[in-house]
């Protein structure tokens, strides 16, 4: 978006404001400058006037002119094709240096002298606004002979460009930006629209009318002029065209970008005589389409769709004469759907802006261009105008001051907050009791929704700078919640079984009815309606049957070795849901590699048992007999803080060559009984730790938890661990065994000496002796 300081000037005054400050404003209230060019023309660059011309005699293309400074007349040779006798024009006098460093100097151009240089917009350092030299114009002020183009503060101005967020269509327009900063630098907003008609105009009701549809998403005016000579520029509005880079060539067309550009409203301009064909009235009907656009017909030809596009039906020329002007103003909400829905219309260049939102006042629009218009002695204009507007209320935003406040960070002022909404356009009415405000939102605001928007309005006039800092103080509810804990404590039995040496699978909760008949578990009462296959017709109650099936699909694939574990869901009698997890070996401990001179042992209970503790932590196991599809002869249950959790054992022989697999073992674990606690930090022993083995007689059909629950009972306080580790079967030592048992002390405070070790094995087999009648071998 470009604007100059000159142009910003007409709709709020800032002479007495410095140009570092309006951009620090534009950029601290969210218009970020994208650059910025001062242009100050050099000295000794004066108004001329061109009293003669004459044609060189040595050289078609260069004219010899006369031109009245002031204090004298010089001679200068000029190259420009546009240059005649009359105009007042831009002259360098001798000495002057210019913005690209040339210096001006007396010279002979094929044989005549030149005095001087007759100026064009870019050598003076301006925008391009013509083909050859620059004629001037009282649009930059009284011409006086002589007097310094420095001097006329029109021509040295300052250009900025702005970078919008998408959001800020209201600030596409010069007014737009004004208002933004007559509210940052409380300033008044001039008045620069204001139209009043002349009496005794011809009525546009004598040739035009509309007949618009209900509910329509559009707002129409039409007005009417009639083009009695070419509109002829002044000097301010070409610089100003050339500045937003205007490449309309019709006189109408660049005045209505102009006023565009100017207000914000969008314009359309139709000949007139091309559309009135053999009819007395012209008359505009506008419908919505499928999209809700307004499409504009005249006598059953389209004209174009409302803020989209124009057809060339009945587009200006050279030859128009009565000229119809349609200021119009369509929801951008409605533009986005129809540009997305019908990708083949027609798209004009002003899509960009009413996407985004163009002026929805058209009136203010209208007025600001016929009044430009009632200046122009070429046009006449008809009086009144045509109009559809559309009917909508404003959306209305209500916040209290302490939640206001809290947003913003500090406290506002209540006159403060309502100064500034004000002077941005919106409507406010404050509740004194309930200290709350109902803010009405403009129409050109359609970007603001809720208080927070209001808030961030609030905060960019006051200035971001200008809020106190303040430490970040996050407040978040706590979401480790019972699932999030059952979720991270399964992820960390995953990896650990992962680390193991398991490979996940991950199964349906489905399972074949049948199969698990077979295997000996209740069928589940919740049925299911809609089965995906005959094999998976109901709820599973265990993990066992897939884990078995794709231990059989591994080891046909030729594994020697299969370690799978699954987590998941399980259902029992009565459809209740429980979380499982299942462990399957099967085949060799490891695959044959170069390290095991590829003779791997098989799989036994112990190796398997170690590899799922290494998964689940610690467990004790006591003997089972009541899971028919494990061997009765390798079963245990699976105990955790004394509370049963699951199973283990080996596969019976029977089910192992149903599915014809070697070796294998099992495991399933309920999650839910699983009890995890944090890890608690306890100082360890500096001193080394000792050990003792001790050979015990016992009866085979003694258990060893027997043994455990003896020693244990003695309390002995360094005594770290102590654990089976040999058993040794004679027939000397009749239905007794030996048991071998290590045992590991470790005082905290100090180093064991073999004496007290000697007095702790005594009190140890004394204890045995006395309880379990079992002694030293």
């Amino acid at each position: 978006m470009m604007i100059s300081r000159n142009w910003l000037n007409e709709w709020v005054d800032i002479a007495n404001v410095d140009s570092e400050r309006i951009l620090k404003t534009l950029n601290s209230i969210g218009l970020e400058v994208d650059s910025f060019n001062s242009v100050r023309i050099p000295k000794n660059i004066v108004v001329g006037y061109v009293k003669s011309k004459d044609k060189h005699p040595d050289a078609d293309k260069l004219s010899v002119c006369q031109v009245d400074v002031g204090s004298e007349t010089l001679q200068i040779v000029c190259g420009a094709k546009n240059v005649e006798a009359g105009q007042f024009v831009p002259v360098a006098l001798v000495g002057a240096v210019m913005p690209s460093g040339l210096e001006i100097k007396h010279a002979k151009l094929r044989g005549v002298e030149s005095n001087g240089m007759i100026c064009s917009s870019t050598e003076l350092g301006l925008v391009k606004v013509n083909e050859g030299i620059m004629p001037l114009d009282e649009s930059i002020g009284e011409l006086s002979l002589g007097r310094e183009l420095r001097e006329y503060p029109l021509l040295n101005d300052a250009f900025v460009e702005i970078e919008l967020t998408p959001n800020r269509g209201d600030c596409l327009s010069v007014y737009g930006i004004a208002r933004d900063l007559s509210a940052a630098l409380d300033l008044p907003l001039k008045d620069a629209s204001k139209y009043d008609e002349a009496e005794n105009l011809l009525g546009i009701g004598r040739i035009l009318a509309i007949h618009a549809e209900e509910n329509l998403k559009s707002s129409f005016q039409y007005r009417v002029f009639e083009l009695k000579d070419t509109l002829n520029e002044n000097l301010l509005m070409k610089i100003r065209l050339a500045l937003i880079e205007c490449t309309k060539e019709h006189c109408v067309e660049r005045l209505l970008e102009y006023a565009t550009h100017s207000t914000g409203v969008l314009f359309n301009a139709y000949d007139y005589d091309k559309l009135k064909k053999d009819e007395g009235r012209v008359v505009f009907d506008i419908d919505k389409d499928a999209h809700s656009a307004s499409k504009i017909m005249v006598g059953g030809e389209n004209l174009g769709v409302a803020g989209i596009y124009q057809s060339d039906a009945a587009k200006i020329d050279d030859n128009s004469k009565i000229i119809v002007i349609e200021a119009s103003y369509t929801n951008p909400e409605i533009i986005a759907t129809t540009i997305y829905e019908d990708k083949k219309m027609p798209r004009f260049d002003y899509v960009y802006r009413t996407l985004r939102g163009s002026e929805p006042n058209i009136n203010f629009g209208a007025d600001y261009l016929f009044k430009m218009l009632s200046g122009l002695k070429s046009a006449s204009i008809y009086a009144g105008s045509q109009q559809s507007i559309l009917q909508k209320e404003p959306r209305v935003v209500s916040f209290t001051m302490s939640e206001m406040n809290r947003m913003i960070g500090q406290e506002v002022l209540k006159n403060d907050v309502v100064k500034i909404l004000k002077k941005l356009g919106f409507e406010v009415n404050f509740n004194v009791e309930k200290d709350s405000a109902n803010v009405k939102v403009p129409h050109f605001r359609h970007d603001i929704i809720n208080a927070q928007d209001v808030c961030e309005e609030i905060v960019r006039i006051i200035g971001i700078d200008n809020i106190a800092s303040k430490p970040l103080k996050f407040s978040e509810q706590n979401r480790i919640n019972d699932t999030f804990v059952d979720y991270k404590n399964a992820l960390n039995l995953r990896r650990k079984a992962a680390s193991s040496g398991f490979f996940e699978s991950v199964h349906y909760v489905f399972d074949d009815l049948n199969e698990l008949n077979e295997l000996g578990f209740k069928p589940c009462k919740v049925e299911i309606a809609n089965p995906i296959s005959n094999e998976l017709n109901t709820l599973r109650p265990t993990l066992v049957n897939h884990l078995l099936k794709s231990a059989e699909r591994n080891i046909k694939n030729s594994k020697k070795s299969v370690k799978i574990f699954e987590f998941g869901s399980v259902f029992d009698e009565n459809g209740s849901q429980s979380e499982r997890f299942g462990f399957v070996a099967s085949g060799l401990v490891r695959e044959p590699s170069l390290l095991n001179s590829a003779k791997p042992s098989e799989i036994g209970f112990l190796s398997f048992a170690s590899a799922v503790r290494n998964a689940i932590g610690e467990f004790e196991l006591k003997p089972s007999k009541d899971i028919n599809y494990l061997s009765e002869f390798e079963q245990a249950e699976i105990y955790r803080n004394g509370v049963k959790v699951g199973y283990i054992g080996r596969v019976n022989v029977v089910v192992e060559n149903r599915f014809d697999l070697p070796k294998t073992y099992l495991c399933e674990v309920d999650f839910g009984k699983l009890k995890f606690s944090s890890v608690a930090v306890k100082t360890y022993s500096k001193f080394p730790a000792i050990s003792r083995d001790l050979s015990l007689i016992v009866p085979d059909d003694m258990k060893f938890e027997v043994i455990k629950e003896c020693i244990n009972a003695l309390k002995i306080g360094c005594l770290k661990e102590f654990l089976p580790v040999d058993i040794y079967r004679d027939k000397n030592l009749g239905s007794n065994s030996s048991l071998t048992v290590k045992f590991v002390f470790q005082d905290i405070e100090k180093t064991l000496e073999d004496e007290e070790i000697a007095l702790i094995m005594d009190k140890i087999l004394d204890s045995l002796k006395k309880n379990l009648n079992i002694g030293v071998r």
